[in-house]
């Protein structure tokens, strides 16, 4: 298992533009199989997350990895292809914060994602609450953009541990 060490807020790299995958080969495996081990091992420390981008470990790359208790799965080469009109408000944390504060931001409450599996086959689906706010976020890394370029209200930002008191 290697695990890879999170940018952190302020990092210029995690503003970068991540190049789309084209090779599905043992490299692009190997790069997968790292952020994989990154974020099971964050989950296991942080108790928190669901997903981490490839740029969140240095990885210029548009992939992603998800994991939940009963489900897995990668996005390669995302792309957003409708947004409903309808906006939820959130509070969002991540990696790159450490997990350390929240911040309270709008995403849009439905979206449809063209993506490829870690094997390129290509997939259509579409998102509606919770995941639809996850996959922007996880697909914003992709663009160089941080949950916190979507900060509205300054007032609206909230150290974890008040964030668990009163929602978790």
């Amino acid at each position: 298992m290697v695990s890879k060490n999170v940018l952190m807020l302020g990092n210029p790299k995690l503003r970068d533009k991540s190049k789309n995958v084209e090779e599905f080969d043992d490299n692009f495996q190997e790069r997968l199989q790292d952020l994989k081990d990154t974020l099971i091992r964050l989950q296991e420390v942080k108790k928190l997350g669901r997903a981490l981008a490839a740029p969140q470990i240095g990885y210029q790359e548009r992939f992603i990895t998800y994991n939940f208790p009963n489900k897995a799965f990668t996005m390669v080469n995302p792309v957003i292809k409708e947004t409903s009109k309808e906006m939820i408000r959130i509070w969002d944390s991540c990696y790159c914060f450490d997990v350390a504060f929240f911040i309270e931001i709008e995403r849009f409450e439905r979206i449809v994602v063209e993506y490829q599996d870690e094997q390129g086959t290509s997939i259509t689906e579409e998102y509606l609450g919770d995941m639809s706010v996850l996959v922007q976020h996880e697909i914003d890394h992709l663009e160089g953009i941080l949950a916190t370029d979507h900060i509205k209200d300054p007032h609206k930002i909230m150290m974890r541990s008040e964030w668990e008191k009163i929602y978790h």
